[in-house]
């Protein structure tokens, strides 16, 4: 059988291909999922770029949803036309003190999707049966394949902060991830939220998603604004990849506050340790979620409390896609239909 998949180009520039690939036999616990969707994420953009090591030719995508067509021998979580995810938690040796602690996102040999397992932003893609968590009836399948990253990540962070009902939480950064934090945050934990981004546009979008107050943080000193009118958050998720907000972040939190560092930004942030220790600022970082957030996740969806926001585009506008998020164009978040500029002359 061949397939269909989007690839690190051999340069490792940050460019990426479609080419087409022989689908391998299926091995033990393993299953064939026929992909309906997958989203594209900031982090397969570091992947192409080489950020986090050389990956030429692997097939990108960790925001991947589809059907069970085929399950090997020793498969007894899935059946076949059972839609499952594709997360960036591939696979945990489901063994070590992380993963026996509910931890297994930390396991310190797991396999990531797109990274260092092929992924699902192909036709098709073959998973660790255990691995791959079902999507509940009534959860759209391209707004699904956004709660299997963004969605998953964003609440756990959300989760991480520790925010409770009526409680101030600032999200900085409201792009894909920050907008479903907004989300999540207001209408799963009933906080009281506080958006914070550079673009207006987003802005405006979080505003209309329920966030209380917004800011931008090109015109104004988001972490006075939040001082002067809430007297400090109490929690902050940063999904920005900036320095800046994240320092801001910091800076926004009441004493005995706490902030989750969630976007990956190369820079380093600064910590006055004086205020650290005078004021108990907790400082924490929050890495997607387990199999168990993501189901959790998923159902908030399926009940219509997290909507996201997605742009569905064809398998050969990859390319494109790609440029759009190097140049930022992106607002939500893109996901690729399968069914949409396939060319493999298979039944979808």
């Amino acid at each position: 059988m061949k397939m269909y998949a989007v690839v690190v180009n051999q340069d490792v520039e940050g460019d990426v291909e479609v080419v087409e690939r022989d689908v391998r036999p299926l091995e033990y616990g393993e299953a064939l999922v026929e992909v309906e969707y997958c989203g594209v994420c900031h982090t397969d953009l570091h992947v192409a770029a080489g950020d986090y090591g050389q990956k030429p030719g692997r097939v990108l995508g960790h925001e991947g949803i589809g059907k069970v067509t085929q399950i090997a021998d020793g498969v007894k979580s899935l059946k076949v036309g059972d839609r499952v995810s594709i997360a960036w938690l591939f696979e945990s040796c489901g063994s070590c003190e992380y993963c026996n602690s509910g931890r297994e996102t930390l396991c310190r040999s797991v396999l990531n999707a797109g990274y260092t397992a092929d992924g699902g932003m192909a036709t098709h893609c073959i998973v660790t049966a255990d691995y791959a968590v079902k999507v509940p009836d009534g959860l759209d399948p391209a707004q699904a394949s956004s709660i299997t990253c963004a969605g998953v990540t964003t609440y756990k962070g959300v989760k991480v902060s520790g925010v409770r009902p009526g409680q101030w939480i600032a999200v900085y950064g409201a792009g894909g991830l920050g907008n479903l934090g907004v989300q999540y945050a207001k209408k799963v934990f009933g906080a009281h939220v506080i958006a914070i981004d550079i673009n207006e546009d987003k802005l405006a979008f979080a505003k209309e998603v329920g966030a209380d107050i917004v800011i931008n943080s090109a015109k104004e000193d988001a972490a006075k604004v939040i001082q002067e009118k809430t007297g400090g958050a109490h929690a902050a998720i940063v999904t920005a990849v900036s320095k800046d907000a994240f320092n801001s972040a910091v800076n926004c939190v009441r004493a005995g506050g706490r902030v989750v560092a969630i976007g990956l930004p190369p820079e380093s942030m600064d910590l006055s340790i004086p205020r650290l220790v005078l004021d108990g600022i907790e400082v924490v970082g929050s890495l997607v979620g387990t199999r168990q957030d993501l189901a959790e996740a998923f159902q908030f969806g399926a009940e219509g409390l997290v909507v996201p926001l997605v742009q569905l585009r064809a398998l050969d506008e990859a390319p494109a896609i790609f440029q759009e998020m190097r140049e930022g164009k992106i607002t939500g978040r893109m996901v690729i239909d399968m069914k949409k500029g396939c060319t493999c002359g298979q039944a979808h």
